[in-house]
């Protein structure tokens, strides 16, 4: 079980990786294909909007068929569209491509949650959770200054080829290591509106929205042309914050997992999170044509204190029938995945909308967005309820 999942764990960190790669391949991108901002936000938007699409039949797939080869075969689809990323010549290749890659990353976090749900204590489901995320967010840090010494030295298209063989032999062990745990017996019955008519999960389903879609577009992509644009910088010194915020996620995840076993408690943990993350947020937009010291010193907190995600959906996990675990942690994950893909082409346009002197006006537009959502998202999340573990 255990290879297993280290198999799964590893596949997540492809899935980070894939998820940032864009904010440090912008500069080459746009010089090699002629792409724009808006378009990679597109290409992004793209990533997410597929990964969350197939959580509704992933969910289904990890109660009937099981993780093991609901993952390895999606996963190797990803490997086949990063061979198509490195082969493009054009904004609507890069576009596709990135679809094929969030289909394969879309069932790998889902399929260890999976596997934890129905094989360990509900008390110890939190802090799992977040030791996987926070090894898996070692992806985030390896698509920042470690890839852009990779471009630099070998180009984008050898790079990515290589990451795509990488993907590809991840899936095939996934195939011959992962163990599906064992059926129950009512596994594959009740449905999605078993679980909307909870009421309970509703403001915890309105926290996932924002709990990660902030952190995730900022560094996935926006971190790339504000550095560049605002401040001059290049490829690896944007590698270079986008190695640091990357950081912060993982110490962020791996510090909220301890603090949830030790409080006990999760609403309050999850609210003052993504309250700190709000304030950043507000700074971002108050002082993005500040020296970028600032800039880097607030994406770097919002990247620590943003790091939720695992503990908001272990807080929805609690309410979620055992029969119904596959589809449970993927309506959870499709509600904190989704809006990262609708932010990403809404933050485009808004950026190509108020594209404007000063150099800093499109990117305050953005920052002001994530951090209204955020706002909306606390405030429904204070209806919550709490379930001591």
């Amino acid at each position: 079980m255990r290879i297993g999942i280290a198999a799964l764990v590893l596949a997540y960190v492809l899935s980070q990786f894939y998820r940032a790669f864009l904010a440090v391949m912008t500069p080459v991108l746009t010089q090699d294909l002629g792409v724009t901002a808006a378009e990679l936000a597109s290409a992004s938007g793209w990533w997410f909007l597929a990964f969350a699409a197939m959580q509704i039949p992933i969910g289904a797939w990890l109660d009937r068929v099981g993780p093991r080869l609901t993952t390895g075969l999606l996963l190797a689809l990803g490997a086949a569209g990063a061979v198509l990323f490195a082969l493009a010549t054009g904004a609507l290749q890069i576009k596709l491509a990135m679809a094929l890659i969030g289909i394969g990353c879309a069932p790998v976090l889902m399929a260890s949650y999976f596997i934890f749900a129905r094989s360990y204590s509900p008390a110890v489901f939190g802090t799992l959770a977040a030791l996987t995320l926070g090894v898996g967010t070692l992806g985030n840090v390896a698509s920042s200054l470690p890839l852009s010494w990779a471009v630099t030295a070998f180009g984008w298209r050898e790079t990515v080829l290589g990451i795509a063989a990488i993907t590809a032999a991840v899936a095939l062990a996934i195939l011959l290591l992962v163990r599906d745990p064992e059926r129950l017996e009512q596994a594959g019955t009740g449905s999605l509106l078993e679980l909307l008519k909870m009421p309970v999960l509703w403001p915890i389903l309105a926290m996932m929205v924002v709990c990660y879609a902030p952190i995730a577009g900022l560094r996935g992509l926006w971190i790339g042309p504000y550095f560049a644009d605002v401040h001059g910088f290049s490829q690896m010194e944007i590698g270079k914050i986008s190695l640091w915020v990357g950081l912060a996620m993982v110490a962020g995840s791996f510090a909220y997992g301890p603090l949830d076993r030790a409080l006990g408690q999760r609403k309050w943990l999850i609210f003052a999170g993504n309250a700190v993350t709000l304030a950043c947020l507000v700074g971002l937009w108050l002082f993005a044509a500040a020296p970028p010291a600032v800039a880097a010193a607030l994406l770097i907190a919002a990247g620590f204190f943003g790091a939720t995600f695992p503990i908001v959906l272990a807080h929805g996990r609690s309410f979620v029938p055992p029969h119904l675990t596959g589809r449970g942690v993927t309506l959870l994950n499709l509600f904190g995945i989704a809006p990262i893909g609708i932010a990403q082409l809404v933050t485009g346009r808004i950026h190509a909308a108020t594209a404007t002197v000063p150099p800093a006006a499109p990117f305050e537009a953005v920052f002001l967005f994530f951090a209204l959502a955020t706002a909306i998202g606390l405030a429904a999340y204070l209806w919550s309820q709490d379930r001591p573990h």
